[in-house]
């Protein structure tokens, strides 16, 4: 049966990897801005359009039920990072392997590295699902939530785990899709079920009443459905990268090579996850209006961050590509270009952001000025100099795209995670004493920026060491 389904794909490669139809980027010839625009926006949008989504879950609670609703939705976001993280770090692995397999044109390999990528999927689903189900209050508790939304909160994080398996479906089978160029097909599926989320928002919580629930139960539907239109494009691939249900298994070789790369960006997610959860609980150590204020301008900030984050991701999947192709002279320009469109995103949107700021932060919480006023100052300590994220990111992106997945996440433990940890303990816990309110708040966010910067530099540095001592000949 495997010979036969490999047999149908013996055609030009150009054609199978196209799926037919020019929905792919070549990443591998000519210049490199345009390209990486073209396969970026997409993901961008890609990726908006989910925010927006997540958006409309706070937005609706903010208008139809009040701010402990914000703080409960709000401040399960870390603890759900925390939580998916490690498995989504896998698949930014599997996306690098397959990436850098269909670059260096190693068919035989392709079959197998598909199906145990999609197997993985189903696995660690059904796992993050059971974990965050039963722990869900316990997790709460150990962050600190406060007693006047923890239990909307708990709430909101069971229903939301029992979508984990559609979710890690549709994540790892979009592993596959974008590792051939094609960002198009994720973008179409999760405008479809992210339009079934706000519609499922408005009718859960607007019209039946449900709170949190509805809003829990919205994204679980969307989860599903999203999941399902992956699924039957992967079974449909016109591609060497198609899936054949009865065929799924893992393959011990592929794994290897998966968890090799993936398990240290899945690690380094994770810990830069604790420490945002470590930070969460000093702020639920401030009140509920620093926490609304906080969660309210943490989903605005992550709007930037995803315009970043996407040319990052296409950074790792354009040097994952010619890495495997042998060209090492392009990823200078790779780097380059996905610098400069980082840097020009995060400024512009971060300057717009703080400048409607009120506005902005009114939509998520109406009758609230006191949590808008801590908002605010998230908008002027992180949001403005968010463009210092994204060049970090994208040092991580491009070490994992040349197969040095090691490296950043010892940076990111260090310079990240290890520096917040140190702050929030020390600096922070001494202004604590002396300090109160939205100055101690801006003491405890200053530690994301210092982190940022000498975090790229170790990656900024490293990436200059391996260009010149191992990769300068082509």
């Amino acid at each position: 049966m495997r010979e036969q389904n490999q047999a149908n794909f013996k055609k030009d490669r150009r054609l199978r990897l196209h799926d037919g139809k020019n929905r792919t980027v070549d990443m591998l010839n000519g210049a490199v801005l345009w390209p990486l625009i073209c396969y970026s926006v997409p993901i961008v949008i890609t990726q908006v359009l989910q925010l927006l989504f997540n958006a409309a879950d706070i937005v609706v609670v903010g208008q139809f039920v009040d701010y402990t609703a914000v703080a409960a939705v709000g401040s399960c976001a870390p603890l759900i990072n925390l939580i998916i993280n490690l498995f989504v770090g896998i698949s930014l692995g599997a996306t690098v392997v397959l990436a850098s397999t269909l670059g260096a044109n190693q068919e035989d390999r392709i079959h197998d590295l598909t199906h145990t990528i999609f197997s993985l999927g189903i696995i660690f689903g059904i796992i993050t699902g059971i974990v965050g189900v039963v722990f869900a209050r316990t997790f709460l508790e150990w962050m600190g939530t406060k007693a006047e939304y923890l239990d909307q909160a708990t709430t909101y994080l069971r229903i939301y785990f029992l979508g984990a398996p559609a979710f890690m479906i549709y994540t790892f089978g979009r592993a596959i899709i974008v590792a051939t160029g094609d960002t198009k097909r994720p973008l179409i599926y999760l405008t479809t079920s992210g339009v079934l989320n706000v519609i499922l928002n408005l009718i859960l919580v607007a019209v039946c009443g449900l709170g949190v629930a509805g809003v829990a139960i919205a994204t679980v539907a969307s989860q599903f459905l999203s999941a399902i239109l992956m699924t039957l494009a992967l079974l449909r691939f016109n591609s060497p990268c198609r899936i054949f249900i009865f065929e799924l298994r893992i393959h011990s070789k592929p794994l290897s090579r998966i968890l090799t790369l993936g398990l240290p960006v899945g690690f380094q997610n994770t810990l830069f996850s604790f420490s945002n959860v470590i930070i969460q609980s000093s702020v639920n150590s401030l009140g509920a209006y620093c926490t609304a204020g906080n969660s309210a301008c943490m989903n605005i900030d992550s709007f930037i961050y995803a315009g970043m984050n996407s040319f990052t991701q296409g950074c790792m999947t354009f040097a994952g590509q010619n890495y495997g192709a042998k060209k090492y002279e392009r990823l200078n320009d790779i780097y380059r270009s996905a610098l400069l469109s980082i840097t020009a995103i995060g400024l512009t949107l971060g300057g717009l952001s703080y400048l409607f700021g009120h506005p902005l932060l009114k939509l998520y919480l109406p009758d609230s000025p006191e949590s808008i006023e801590f908002g605010m100052a998230r908008m002027l300590v992180l949001v403005v100099p968010d463009f210092l994220c994204g060049i970090m990111d994208c040092g991580s992106g491009m070490l994992r795209g040349i197969k040095r997945s090691f490296y950043p996440m010892i940076a990111t433990i260090i310079g990240s995670c290890g520096l917040r940890l140190l702050w929030v303990y020390t600096v922070f816990a001494h202004f604590k004493e002396t300090t109160h309110g939205i100055a101690s708040y801006r003491i405890l966010l200053l530690s994301y920026p210092i982190s940022w910067v000498l975090t790229f530099i170790a990656l900024f540095s490293y990436y200059v060491y391996v260009k010149k001592t191992h990769l300068s000949k082509v």
